[in-house]
């Protein structure tokens, strides 16, 4: 696995943005906890651990060329890649002005114009999405653009996962296929779903390029991702690059993960946790100075709490809306010819 020793190449803007990117993402899942538990929305998906996989996919992603297929688990990747944070709380606490009408389940959102495409609830069933989206792209001649699709290790797991790579790899599709290996799906080790080293060496089953980055490290994961992207917008085929890294959290505020790990395990991936280690290299470098630090984060949980507060304060969806885009015709789905 590569590691911060290629931090040089970016520029300090991005090494900002990375930093930036991870703080919000982790404020945001630390609210979105503090939320629920306040009764205020229904359940929250933590991604603690995740965020320098997100935080490094999102630098590599191409803003109006590249199109992304997120996952229920991707707040701190579509932040990055330019939505809105106010609509991703609109979204969360079901507001009137989200972008489904206060509709959609917790973070199943979407931005077309942003090229993020809508969350599946169904495990893996976006992967034949984004494959269609590539298809599409392909068969365009739309060059230089490639689709993200976004998945964790139990996605792996599913038919339709290995259905979308053999198709596109057989047709040479732009796809990424970027898997965020936590180790748990749910309550499944990835010791119990299957038997190779790593979810990268799958990829030689299917004629393509496999790669496994370490998904603690931003710029580990940015240099993969980038290189990769590079591969496929070529015309070389589809990639499968895999992070590893790790679910610190319980998969939703529904689970208790005290059921199937210990806590000793989860400790001995806390020296890993990736935005304290980032923060340290980037002060150790001289990136940013512990002054520096305390701002960013002052300035990022101030964002968090007024963008909290301002939709907090705007109207739930009307009553008379409720059936509204379900059904062709009048929206009241009782209306009908006497």
């Amino acid at each position: 696995m590569s590691t911060t020793a290629s931090v040089p190449a970016l520029s300090r803007d991005q090494l900002l943005k990375l930093y930036r990117d991870m703080l919000t993402q982790r404020a945001v899942d630390t609210r979105g906890f503090q939320l629920n538990r306040q009764g205020k929305i229904g359940i929250a998906m933590g991604s603690e651990g995740h965020e320098a996989v997100q935080a490094g996919t999102g630098l590599a992603f191409q803003r109006g060329k590249d199109v992304l297929y997120p996952y229920y688990r991707n707040t701190g990747i579509i932040l990055s890649c330019g939505f809105p944070l106010v609509d991703l709380f609109r979204s969360q606490l079901a507001r009137a002005k989200d972008t489904s009408g206060g509709r959609s389940i917790i973070n199943h959102v979407t931005a077309k114009a942003l090229g993020i495409a809508t969350i599946s609830s169904i495990i893996a069933a976006h992967c034949s999405h984004a494959v269609g989206a590539a298809w599409a792209l392909k068969r365009s001649g739309d060059g230089d653009r490639v689709v993200f699709c976004q998945f964790g290790d139990g996605a792996t797991s599913q038919g339709e996962w290995h259905e979308a790579l053999n198709f596109a790899a057989v047709h040479a599709l732009p796809i990424l296929f970027l898997c965020e290996n936590n180790q748990w799906a749910i309550s499944t080790h990835i010791s119990k779903q299957m038997r190779v080293p790593t979810i990268a060496t799958r990829a030689a089953g299917y004629g393509m390029r496999g790669v496994s980055c370490d998904g603690f490290d931003p710029v580990a994961v940015y240099n993969a991702v980038h290189e990769a992207r590079a591969h496929v917008a070529a015309g070389a085929g589809p990639v499968l690059v895999e992070s590893v890294c790790y679910r610190f959290l319980s998969h939703t505020t529904d689970d208790d993960d005290r059921t199937y790990r210990t806590r000793d395990e989860v400790a001995e991936h806390r020296p890993s946790d990736p935005v304290p280690k980032f923060e340290r290299h980037l002060v150790d470098s001289g990136v940013l100075t512990d002054d520096d630090v305390k701002a960013l984060k002052r300035e990022i949980a101030e964002l968090v709490n007024r963008t909290t507060d301002e939709v907090e304060a705007e109207p739930y969806p009307e009553a008379h809306t409720l059936y509204g885009n379900t059904y062709a015709g009048p929206d009241d789905p009782w209306v009908g010819e006497a």
